[in-house]
């Protein structure tokens, strides 16, 4: 880590992008392509990962655990995680995964970006995953307006209330850092935020 005299294994700027969206490939859509075992929960062995990646991609055979592990642990979205020799990612799969999270210390209100077209469908229906497995939610309204403005220039950002969600029996998962994930949430638990930008603090950051 910075500052650590010890540090001996270093990524340039553009080996982080690259390293990090082949992670976020194999480990969020497409382990079969490089040959790679997926446990149930999301788990690859790390070192089947390294050798996996060094073989397909000769510009990676240089890749260590240090590599990985220093991407993960210096993640500033909590994307990744290692546990016994293992790494998987922790929200973003278009696979069918049981990611065993944390259901504890959720927020009472979440946040979730669209367009203006697709609120009124979200509140009338609730919201259900796309192109992903799973909803993901922000942990703070900014970080939902950072996360929509990927795709939409002004989005709406949608409050859930998950005190009554969860009373309900609704499932919420604590993902990345500032990351949470459901199965769906009914229309009730759904309203139009009318809270603003600058009503909020800057240090809030992008939620994916």
């Amino acid at each position: 880590m910075c500052g650590d005299p010890a540090t001996r294994f270093l990524l340039k700027d553009e080996e982080i992008d690259s390293v990090g969206r082949t992670m976020a490939g194999i480990l969020r859509h497409f382990p079969e392509r490089y040959g790679l075992e997926m446990d149930a929960n999301g788990w690859v062995d790390l070192g089947d990962f390294i050798t996996a990646v060094s073989i397909r991609n000769r510009r990676f055979r240089f890749l260590k655990p240090n590599h990985i592990l220093g991407l993960i642990q210096t993640d500033p979205k909590g994307r990744y995680e290692f546990r016994d020799g293992r790494i998987r990612a922790t929200y973003g799969h278009s696979l069918d995964v049981d990611l065993d999270l944390p259901t504890d210390n959720i927020p009472d209100v979440l946040f979730y970006p669209t367009s203006e077209e697709e609120c009124g469908v979200l509140l009338g229906a609730g919201l259900r995953p796309s192109d992903r497995k799973m909803v993901h939610l922000s942990g703070t309204f900014n970080a939902a307006l950072e996360a929509g403005r990927v795709r939409i220039q002004s989005p709406v950002i949608l409050e859930v209330d998950t005190t009554r969600a969860r009373e309900a029996g609704v499932v919420i998962k604590k993902a990345g850092k500032t990351v949470y994930l459901a199965k769906e949430v009914p229309p009730e638990f759904v309203r139009r935020s009318e809270r603003a930008e600058e009503e909020l603090s800057p240090e809030e950051g992008s939620a994916e």
